[in-house]
């Protein structure tokens, strides 16, 4: 009886310290390395290390959904507060004009809060790879079509959700969200 009761114990003990979110793993991102709005490199194995993070894919000179995108993740900002373990990343899909004296620009126009939420571009080759393959959101191929889906990743690099953008009743779920995977500890 001692023995069952201690095994019992164990796994209840053991079992607190596994995740019980209700968000799958959808994959992992791989680190990446970009430059970011201030023209400085941005490595996500510096940058987002051990931080949950939520991205998108934008262009500063679009007329359909970017802007209204843009404005949402500033409403998430401005949910989130000063968490310091969540943070924004918006990644161009016209790096070709975006350059980062552009994209510093649109983050000032959208009162983006430094080291908090960036905005990145690279090479159209690095951003297709994360686009097409990470995230599985399409090509980033010139033709500046692209997903208006958010993406939520965890502290760990996992692809954990993703988010239409059609309306801003989806703001609460997603910042719930990103604060429900700062709990995590696997």
């Amino acid at each position: 009886m001692g023995c069952r009761l201690a095994l019992g114990a164990l796994i209840v003990l053991l079992t607190g310290c596994i995740s019980s979110s209700p968000l799958p793993s959808l994959g992992l991102v791989p680190d990446f390395t970009l430059t970011d709005q201030t023209n400085h490199e941005f490595r996500s194995s510096s940058e987002l290390k051990r931080k949950v993070w939520i991205g998108d894919f934008v262009f500063t000179h679009c007329a359909g959904p970017c802007p209204r995108m843009t404005s949402y993740l500033r409403k998430v900002q401005d949910a989130i507060g000063d968490e310091p373990d969540i943070r924004l990343i918006s990644f161009t899909v016209d790096p070709v004009r975006d350059t980062p004296e552009v994209l510093n620009a649109y983050a000032k126009q959208f009162k983006a809060r430094e080291r908090f939420w960036y905005f990145l571009t690279g090479t159209p080759d690095s951003l297709n790879q994360l686009s097409k393959h990470a995230f599985k959101l399409g090509d980033v191929d010139g033709n500046l079509e692209h997903s208006t889906r958010f993406v939520l990743v965890d502290k760990f690099g996992r692809l954990r959700g993703y988010y239409t953008t059609e309306s801003a009743s989806i703001i609460p779920q997603l910042v719930a969200d990103a604060k429900s995977l700062l709990k995590e500890n696997l």
